[in-house]
């Protein structure tokens, strides 16, 4: 623990094993820091996209994949209800666009219906030859990249409790929602603390709900990724933003085993300075419940 702080108990005794299906769905919430500071490039090569840029591309194509993941035949099943909320000099609102604009959690046919545009982007891939090849591909955009004042990471957390608190009312025995944050810096407005805990002790029969968090880097050190121990850290931030962290489930410790991280029991969510590709493979494994029906 860091001082002051005490470390939050987790019931490991909850085995994360509700199906998930349309009858017992579950639901992301995705905090996203839209503060001044996002404008900034990841890492210290100018020119390079910006923090606020990267993050709405890394979004955008998980939500492109959820609705990929839940498309049958007869079209797409609502196994997932999602919410993407900024926060920011503008406030703390929902942050999706277009026709979902102010809506806030959105059953994910609801999503994948409602594209904000179409992009037309390049892509290499291989033909049937082995060549490599650009394809003009059509790339749904949803969630725009905004990058403006502080960072109100308190007030953040406890929007996601309010959503959080009103799913379980009406799903009790779901698969535990999940909480990524994804943010540049420090709480302009408040210790962000007591919000987390009070997030992270709510449950559903399966669990309790899963906080993880994204500290996204405006330089080059190293990221770390899944640290099991705050030593490791290099400033009180990044212990705070730890000891905020939920412990990883044993199926998540399994895939992030599986990516050739070194894992342990008390291995939690969290990445400290990550990169572009650090974000896209947390949220990767992060939104990869193994148990959908």
């Amino acid at each position: 623990m860091i001082d002051g702080l005490p470390n939050v108990v987790i019931n490991r005794t909850m085995a994360y094993l509700a199906e998930i299906s349309r009858a017992n769905p579950s639901c992301f919430v995705f905090l996203i820091d839209q503060s001044g500071s996002m404008q900034d490039p990841f890492g210290s090569v100018t020119g390079t996209k910006t923090k606020a840029m990267g993050v709405a591309d890394a979004i955008n194509r998980l939500l492109q994949n959820l609705v990929i993941k839940c498309t049958k035949s007869e079209g797409i099943r609502d196994y997932y209800h999602v919410a993407v909320v900024g926060y920011g000099g503008k406030g703390v609102k929902p942050a999706f666009g277009g026709a979902l604009e102010n809506k806030t959690l959105i059953p994910v046919s609801e999503i994948g219906n409602n594209p904000y545009r179409l992009e037309e982007r390049r892509k290499k891939t291989e033909d049937s030859s082995g060549a490599v090849v650009e394809q003009t591909i059509r790339f749904p955009v949803w969630f725009e990249p905004v990058a403006y004042g502080g960072t109100p990471m308190n007030s953040a957390l406890q929007q996601a409790t309010s959503i959080v608190v009103k799913w379980l009312a009406e799903h009790p025995h779901c698969f535990p929602p999940i909480v990524i944050n994804i943010s540049d810096g420090e709480s302009t407005d408040g210790d962000p603390f007591q919000s987390a805990y009070d997030l992270m002790t709510l449950s559903s029969t399966d669990g309790d709900v899963l906080l993880f968090n994204v500290h996204i880097s405006s330089s080059n050190h190293q990221p770390i990724e899944y640290p099991d121990n705050e030593a490791v850290l290099p400033d009180q931030h990044a212990k705070l933003l730890f000891t905020m962290s939920s412990p990883l489930p044993d199926y998540m410790r399994k895939m992030v085993g599986n990516e050739g991280i070194d894992i342990s029991y008390n291995t939690r969510g969290f990445v400290f300075n990550a990169d572009l590709v650090s974000v896209i493979r947390f949220l990767d494994i992060g939104t990869r419940p193994s148990n959908m029906r």
